[in-house]
């Protein structure tokens, strides 16, 4: 084997191994966002976000699950830009990924109820909790852009999946971010969540197959 060849076959695995993180990054944080909405008292799928999971004695889950979910998502966007010719893109998904980092670390206020314990009114905003409000705009409208502008390297049909992501998400978040509060707004965004993880996840995978170790 010669040199030429060993570094392209190491590169090769270095990029497939980033596009890895984005196929498991969203199931990950769906699971076990789903597995804590079952089980957590108090919690209502149909009145509260998923952020709120990261209040309570067992909130330590949820800031994790964010954490790990946002370092894996920076590394999925590190190896789109090793496998498109994109370099905004991967950087406006870097920074969602990087905002989800910060939105656990910097938790969601209690509200609506939960936990348990918490009035149902209770509208005081903490420092932290108007951070992880600030991080959590700035990461979702940056990963709308993102969607949009990758799309244009995608062939017809992920660049059409990728538009309507953008989308739907936007929509998702105008939704819940007006302050509605409905049932319907909030299982919409919860919704257009999954959607992103399925998005990421798929293309993840389908970038991951094309990018061929060499001979």
């Amino acid at each position: 084997m010669t040199t030429t060849t060993a570094t392209c076959d190491t590169t090769t695995a270095v990029t497939r191994s980033l596009l890895g993180y984005g196929i498991i990054a969203g199931p990950l944080y769906v699971a076990v966002s789903v597995t804590q909405a079952l089980v957590r008292p108090g919690f209502d799928p149909t009145r509260h976000a998923w952020s709120l999971l990261a209040n309570g004695d067992w909130g330590w889950i949820q800031i994790a699950n964010l954490i790990v979910t946002g370092l894996m998502t920076v590394a999925f966007a590190v190896g789109l830009r090793r496998c498109l010719p994109s370099t905004w893109a991967p950087r406006l998904i870097s920074v969602y990924g990087v905002s989800l980092v910060a939105a656990g670390i910097f938790r969601a206020d209690p509200a609506l109820g939960f936990p348990l314990g918490t009035p149902a009114d209770a509208r005081d905003v903490s420092w932290h909790g108007a951070l992880h409000l600030a991080c959590g705009a700035v990461g979702f409208l940056c990963l709308v852009i993102g969607c949009f502008v990758l799309a244009r390297r995608l062939t017809a049909g992920w660049a059409t999946f990728t538009r309507v992501t953008g989308i739907v998400f936007l929509a998702a978040f105008v939704g819940i971010a007006s302050g509605a509060g409905s049932v319907a707004t909030t299982v919409a965004f919860v919704l257009a969540v999954v959607l992103v993880c399925t998005w990421m996840s798929a293309l993840a995978l389908h970038l991951y197959r094309t990018t061929a170790p060499a001979a």
